[in-house]
């Protein structure tokens, strides 16, 4: 059946039949355009054509939902494909086939979506197949990833993290520490730049995004709060670990995190060794270690043989004595208090419990929260002095030895500074000499601070003679 579909009113005047059958356009311009009627009375505009002598039928959508304007137009643009397909145009395309391989690329865009990691499966991935095989610090990409990116997007397919997901991130971060902020940026931003460098993710959402610059610290206490701290610290709410900790810190001006994995096979009497796995700058690194030193240490040694005892006790009394541990610290100076990790006291822990102590919250008498006029967590300062970090330690160490005119040369030795490669190379001289010299100066007088009642100080050289 042919017409002359000029206008709706045909189309819609277009009567169903016991069979579906076929109104071609009458127009000889149109040729292969009409409408597909059912016996149901739903109409259909189509285009029939052939292709290498093959029929195709396309569809344009059901009537009145398009209209006979929108299908002319669909039809004409498809003639036109048909017409430079059979003239060997490299615009030539068979429409029927054009919506098949869309069909089949959606669909394999979806089957690929599904495949496609979640945030925390890339994380476990990234963790596993790099930072644990190439960072000697991996645990705190563990630790930073699992707290601030699994546990905001675990769930989420991470090709879905978007630019503004993290500029989010970092801006809630840096309301607690700016440092911390930029941190968390500089770990996501490694390991969604793997991703895409693996194909994990189509793109790196953290491409200009920047945290802001947290001010370079110069904070060093003074003899006063350094007497104040050392004298304070063993009534704060600390376990002793950390307690003895932050005091090896001062005595030997080593880093905390190197302190903190402290462990006995690094030990040969006065000297401690850092190996290269362990240091920052990838050098094994001797440390002389003072009377005041091995005193920390020894006690601390003892505090985790005490606490190995009453693990043990307590797993009798819980009726689990098959599960006693011989050794759960492995010779680990400062070992975790969660007695199953059977690990160090991980490095960022430090600087927290000392946070808490500048800020330990206070509470009425049944134990609930108090808030001052701001509406904020009401706190107390319980060392009583300004704020510091445990890396703040290193620093007053470094300037006290300064104060007491330890050479720039053998200081740097001691807080084991990169000196160029030239150095590396050519300088094989140890130091050791030098070392303890300036370690048993600072001990010198650091015991003058720590031993004076009123926090003044007697001076006091580097040279062994003066004290």
């Amino acid at each position: 059946m042919k017409a002359n579909l000029n206008s709706d009113l045909v189309v819609r005047n277009l009567t169903p039949e016991s069979g579906q059958y076929y109104c071609m356009s009458g127009n000889s311009a149109e040729k292969g355009f009409g409408v597909l009627v059912y016996p149901s009375g739903s109409k259909t505009f189509i285009y029939r054509y052939k292709v290498d002598g093959a029929q195709r039928l396309l569809t344009f959508g059901e009537y009145p939902a398009t209209t006979l304007k929108d299908a002319r137009e669909m039809y004409q643009k498809a003639a036109m494909q048909v017409r430079d397909l059979r003239r060997g145009s490299k615009d030539g395309a068979d429409p029927v086939d054009e919506i098949k391989r869309e069909k089949e690329r959606r669909i394999v865009e979806a089957h690929e979506r599904k495949k496609a990691p979640t945030v925390k499966e890339l994380v476990e991935d990234y963790l596993t197949t790099h930072a644990k095989a190439e960072k000697r610090n991996w645990q705190e990409d563990e630790r930073i990833l699992t707290k601030e990116v699994v546990s905001r997007w675990g769930r989420l397919k991470a090709a879905s993290i978007q630019r503004k997901d993290i500029i989010s991130m970092v801006d809630e971060i840096t309301l607690r520490s700016a440092s911390s902020a930029a941190q968390t940026l500089k770990i996501t931003r490694k390991m969604f730049n793997w991703a895409f460098e693996k194909e994990r993710v189509p793109a790196t959402p953290c491409t200009g995004v920047k945290a802001r610059k947290d001010n370079e610290r110069t904070r060093a206490l003074t003899d006063k709060e350094i007497l104040a701290v050392w004298r304070k610290l063993d009534d704060m709410p600390l376990t002793g670990e950390m307690q003895r900790a932050l005091k090896l810190i001062l005595v030997t001006a080593q880093r905390p995190g190197e302190v903190v994995g402290m462990h006995t096979k690094e030990m040969d009497g006065h000297w401690w060794t850092i190996p290269a796995e362990r240091s920052k700058n990838g050098r094994a690194h001797r440390v002389y270690l003072t009377d005041t030193a091995l005193e920390i240490i020894n006690a601390a040694t003892e505090d985790a043989k005490q606490g190995l005892i009453r693990h043990n006790l307590r797993l009798q009394k819980e009726g689990k004595p098959e599960v006693a541990i011989t050794d759960p610290y492995s010779g680990h100076i400062f070992p975790c208090p969660h007695k199953e990790k059977n690990k160090a006291i991980e490095g960022h822990a430090l600087p927290v419990a000392v946070r808490r102590c500048l800020a330990w919250p206070l509470k009425d008498k049944r134990g609930k929260p108090l808030f001052g006029a701001d509406g904020k967590p009401a706190t107390e300062n319980l060392l009583g002095v300004d704020p510091w970090t445990p890396h703040d330690l290193r620093r007053t160490a470094t300037t006290l030895m300064a104060a007491i005119k330890i050479p720039l040369e053998h200081r740097e030795r001691v807080l084991n500074h990169s000196l160029g490669k030239l150095d590396r190379i050519y300088n094989l001289h140890d130091y050791d000499d030098e070392k303890q010299i300036a370690l048993e100066a600072l001990e010198r007088k650091i015991l003058t601070i720590i031993n004076s009642s009123e926090g003044k100080v007697i001076p006091i050289t580097a040279d062994k003679k003066a004290a």
